[in-house]
């Protein structure tokens, strides 16, 4: 077996209502003062408020930073960095979604003071030291809980990652409770971001690719797969919030070592020149991508789609793997998505532009099982179109 190396976050703890023990978890490792980072939207729901008091009751004082954006822009992390290092705080606590979380790392990075933001972006370039970490996620999607990944928009519209084990937290707390506000649209676009995880970390070509994320992977889309319509339409179904918010987990621990590839390559453009939230942008090209790389590359997609969608089973080979994209396809479409990019008000003279783009993600195309040039990804946005 070729030799491969997995991290994940030191500490996961999972369950209904594991948000009461924030401050008992917080304060032994952070100390007493901590930095709140999370966003407007969720602050109107009161989970920041309840945060804030548990963090109260156990003796902790909090400095808030509300203001992150979807996509965070450089200038953000920076101001949210700045406000910490004002603080003297000892320690982060990201609240919300991956854009929360994201930024929540690399906060904990730069208060230390030892390093720029400029001079981490890339693979392994931070080093660290940061300030003790913990990330509480509010949606079942990015998996960015377990993931050492920070993606940073910089300029107009592109995006740069910032990838270390450095930014794996000290302890990921999963509680199911704090996604059951979410709307239908943003279970289903965050539930797809999360499946698309779980199939390009399962299908990576990266040389690190391993056994523990291929078993992760098939057990994030076991467990999300028949629950996320559950999720779209009902809710407040506890069982299937548990089973996205653990099943995006999964998926996180498994791409975050088996890195994904060119859906994420492909949807990066379209978040940054169209602000089309993240999941969405994935959902849009899923489908075209897999078709492209069944062609020459399908025994990933014919071994993950039993597993996926059972009564793809009695179907073989070729027929297989068509039949998993079209499955998939049709979940999206189930859960209410927008089926294509026309949707979106995007017009067909963008497409050149956007094929350009998807090139520069360079970190991602690597991972992809069949190799796409620039006319390849001009015609699947087409397809996609």
């Amino acid at each position: 077996m070729p030799p491969f190396v997995f991290n994940t976050s030191r500490s996961i703890q999972f369950g209904a209502g594991a948000l009461a023990r924030l401050g008992e978890i917080a304060r032994p490792l952070i100390g007493l003062r901590v930095l709140l980072v999370t966003d407007p939207g969720l602050r109107s729901t009161g989970i920041v408020d309840r945060a804030l008091a548990v963090l109260s009751d156990a003796g902790m004082e909090v400095t808030l930073f509300s203001d992150v954006q979807a996509d965070p822009p450089e200038a953000i992390i920076l101001r949210a960095a700045s406000l910490a290092q004002e603080a003297g705080i000892q320690g982060v606590i990201g609240l919300g979604g991956g854009s929360s979380l994201d930024v929540a790392k690399l906060v904990a990075l730069l208060a230390v003071g030892k390093e720029s933001l400029a001079s981490v972006y890339g693979v392994g370039k931070a080093q660290g030291p940061r300030l003790p970490l913990i990330l509480v996620p509010t949606t079942a999607g990015t998996g960015s809980e377990v993931t050492p990944i920070s993606i940073v928009t910089t300029g107009a519209s592109e995006k740069m990652g910032v990838v270390s084990p450095v930014l794996l937290p000290d302890v990921a707390i999963l509680d199911p409770g704090l996604t059951t506000g979410l709307p239908p649209h943003v279970t289903a676009a965050t539930g797809i971001d999360a499946m698309v995880h779980a199939i390009e970390a399962f299908a990576s070509a990266s040389p690190n690719n391993n056994p523990l994320s291929r078993m992760l992977a098939v057990q994030a889309l076991q467990l999300m797969a028949p629950a996320l319509l559950t999720a779209v339409r009902n809710g407040t179904d506890a069982t299937a919030r548990g089973d996205m918010l653990l099943g995006s987990m999964l998926a996180g621990q498994a791409f975050a070592n088996s890195p994904v590839a060119a859906v994420h390559a492909l949807a990066y453009p379209l978040g940054g020149h169209f602000h089309i939230p993240h999941g969405l942008s994935n959902a849009l090209v899923l489908p075209h991508v897999l078709r492209f790389n069944a062609v020459t590359v399908a025994g990933p997609y014919i071994d993950l789609a039993p597993h996926v969608f059972p009564a793809l089973g009695r179907l073989e080979g070729q027929e297989r793997a068509a039949a998993f994209c079209e499955a998939l396809e049709q979940l999206s479409r189930d859960c209410g998505l927008p089926q294509r990019l026309r949707d979106m008000d995007i017009t067909e003279d963008w497409l050149p532009r956007l094929a350009r783009d998807a090139m520069n993600q360079t970190r991602l195309l690597v991972n992809n099982p069949r190799e796409i040039t620039e006319a390849d990804a001009l015609a699947i946005y087409r397809a996609a179109y």
